[in-house]
């Protein structure tokens, strides 16, 4: 079982990062590499350092005032062991999860066909916002995203009825 994880950083307390006060974990590597990303020092997958995963499980836990926590990129989903191994214990203390992934949510099904420990990842995920940044599509006026084409997924219901399902509260 992976007990490290490859980290740009963490935030430990984010209004911005998804909606109520959340834990924000942001992973080291991206295939993207989005024109105008956000978080372009996350693009390396050399970059950042190795951080126990116990760690971050910790300092999660120390703090009452956070039961949710956002996987942000980097790509989240190029670490998927790891960051499933993450979920899997927050899940045991009720924390809510949202995730980033540049992929969109019919690119995460179809690589989950063949990647058990995606589909592990993604059983855990309680809100998916999913496609890359597009500059020509940028609208500072969205919620928790940067362009009109990344979408707000409620991912238990669209995995079970195999379609999105749009989390209208959040947007």
């Amino acid at each position: 079982m992976k007990d490290t994880i490859r980290l740009q950083g963490i935030i430990r307390e984010s209004i911005v990062d998804g909606p109520g006060i959340r834990f924000v974990i942001f992973s080291q590597g991206c295939p993207h590499k989005c024109t105008d990303c956000h978080n372009p020092e996350t693009h390396d997958f050399t970059g950042g350092y190795d951080c126990k995963i116990e760690k971050i499980i910790e300092a999660i836990s120390e703090n009452p005032n956070v039961d949710k926590v956002t996987f942000s990129g980097g790509e989240p989903t190029c670490q998927c062991e790891a960051f499933a191994n993450i979920a899997a214990a927050l899940k045991k203390r009720n924390i809510h999860i949202l995730m980033y992934s540049g992929y969109t949510f019919e690119q995460l099904m179809e690589r989950s066909k063949n990647e058990e420990d995606l589909r592990r990842l993604l059983k855990y995920v309680d809100v998916l916002i999913d496609g890359p940044y597009m500059k020509e599509d940028r609208d500072l006026t969205l919620k928790f995203r940067g362009s009109s084409n990344q979408r707000i997924i409620n991912l238990p219901m669209s995995m079970e009825k195999e379609k999105v399902i749009l989390q209208s509260e959040f947007m």
